[in-house]
């Protein structure tokens, strides 16, 4: 019999965990009961007493199990690590906002049975802020014209993963993964489904500008060369601009020696323009810096504080595991 693994990651969730479970049961017990399954919540350090009923949803069901994170690993490394975890043959990754229509599981797995490795969820529309969603788009399309990798637009990483995709992440041994570029760059054989993202079921919203924006620097410094390019390029053209000012005011200085005053507006304006070009490009290669600093000194992508209902190795196991 075949397992399908389900993993919800959430942080402070309080409000929507009991009914994602019970929801997630609901539907496998309907269409899916063909399989067996286990529902695994990875929780980033919850503080309004989501761990409390995860704990009780694990106690009231084996096939529920949990893993708690001494701290807030952020939105990307704790559902990657999350994925590494899972045991089943393939793993479906939703959150638990309700956002990603858990009616479209059953869909995700009727295409994995048909051949398909890797099955997303592509937003085709949003009821969330207008703005939002605009600005979003833009990203998406100006990521996907400068990557190397053709990039998945209005891809959150809500889909269905083969174990064969898994595998290939656990081998990857990426300090800070970004999913969505991973998956466009090692696709496999895809399948996309489109649906409507709905809103929040209750609670707030986690993502403000901070996380926003490093996703964006993110997927730019780990997928993309336009930025270093872009500084190399616009740098030759300051130069240049600079050196033909200067040879133009040297030039008329020397033809007009006692009647032309070359002023200090030229210069104040060139300084300012120059500088603040190099401004942005020093806070750019910043970024890149970053990331690269972040890779080097290669954290783990997450430390547990505990996990429950994952089964214990017996003690045959842990002997040849200690050798």
């Amino acid at each position: 019999m075949k397992k399908i693994s389900i993993l919800v990651p959430c942080f402070n969730e309080v409000e929507n965990v009991a009914l994602m479970c019970s929801s997630l049961l609901n539907v496998i017990g309907e269409t899916l009961s063909q399989y067996d399954y286990e529902i695994v919540f990875i929780d980033n350090c919850s503080t309004d007493g989501t761990r409390e009923i995860i704990e009780g949803l694990c106690a009231e069901n084996r096939k529920v199990k949990a893993i708690f994170n001494v701290t807030n690993f952020g939105q990307f490394n704790s559902p990657f690590y999350g994925m590494c975890q899972v045991t089943g043959d393939c793993v479906i990754t939703l959150c638990c906002d309700f956002q990603d229509p858990i009616e479209l599981i059953p869909r995700f797995v009727e295409e994995w049975e048909k051949g398909y490795k890797i099955v997303s969820g592509i937003k085709t529309s949003s009821r969330e802020n207008r703005v939002i969603y605009f600005l979003r788009s833009m990203y998406y399309k100006v990521i996907k014209n400068m990557s190397t990798v053709k990039m998945i637009e209005h891809f959150t990483g809500f889909g269905l993963y083969d174990r064969t995709f898994i595998e290939l992440i656990r081998q990857l041994d990426d300090p800070v993964p970004f999913l969505r570029g991973i998956v466009a760059e090692y696709g496999f054989k895809r399948k996309d489904i489109e649906y409507e993202q709905a809103k929040r079921r209750a609670g707030k919203t986690h993502n403000n500008f901070y996380t926003l924006y490093d996703a964006a620097m993110l997927s730019i410094t780990s997928y993309t060369k336009v930025g270093l390019r872009l500084a190399t390029f616009l740098g030759f053209i300051g130069s240049a601009v600079s050196l033909g000012i200067a040879v133009i005011y040297l030039i008329m200085k020397l033809v007009n020696w006692y009647h032309f005053q070359a002023g200090y507006a030229p210069m104040i304006i060139g300084m300012f323009v120059l500088g603040s070009i190099q401004l942005f490009f020093i806070g750019l290669l910043g970024e890149y810096i970053l990331n690269i600093n972040t890779r080097v000194i290669h954290r783990p992508l997450v430390v547990e504080e505990k996990r429950i209902n994952f089964d214990e190795p017996n003690q045959t196991e842990k002997e040849k595991n200690t050798v």
